[in-house]
């Protein structure tokens, strides 16, 4: 009986320590996927790019859309994502500019940005003319509710 009882402890601490190690190794990619570095894949076309003043006047006479995007949205990533590889498919005379939200890597800049355009939670488009008002604005989706939305 004694034995029996060692021999299912022994088992049960194994089978805790065997579910440990592994809800700690996919926590650990779960961990870095999230806050990783994310770099955006430019060298496809200019359809798909980061915010900068100049990206932005260097855009002013095609559509504009602004991504307010950040590296900790869940949602966002799948967007950024689906712009990336749909970059061939943006009209040339659009060009979809990636505006970090409240993450680590926002500037002051883009700090204003958001401001000027009301912007009140990430993974929010606005799509703006060539003199920089606002044409239209929504919330959510990737590459196929950006060609819905575009006016």
């Amino acid at each position: 009986m004694k034995s029996q009882t060692i021999i299912v402890t022994i088992t049960i601490l194994a089978v805790v320590a065997l579910g440990i190690m592994f809800l700690t190794k996919n926590q650990q990619v779960d961990t870095t996927t999230i806050s990783g570095p994310v770099s955006m894949d430019t060298a496809k076309s200019e359809q798909y790019v980061e915010y900068s003043q100049a990206e932005l006047e260097k855009a002013s006479q095609k559509r504009r859309v602004l991504f307010f995007y950040a590296n900790w949205c869940p949602t966002c990533r799948p967007a950024d994502e689906s712009f990336n590889e749909n970059q061939a498919n943006i009209p040339e005379d659009v060009v979809v500019i990636r505006v970090n939200y409240n993450d680590s890597d926002t500037d002051q800049a883009e700090k204003d940005l958001a401001r000027k355009y009301g912007i009140g939670y990430q993974h929010t488009f606005v799509q703006i003319d060539s003199e920089g008002n606002q044409v239209a604005i929504w919330n959510g989706g990737e590459f196929d509710e950006m060609m819905e939305n575009l006016k």
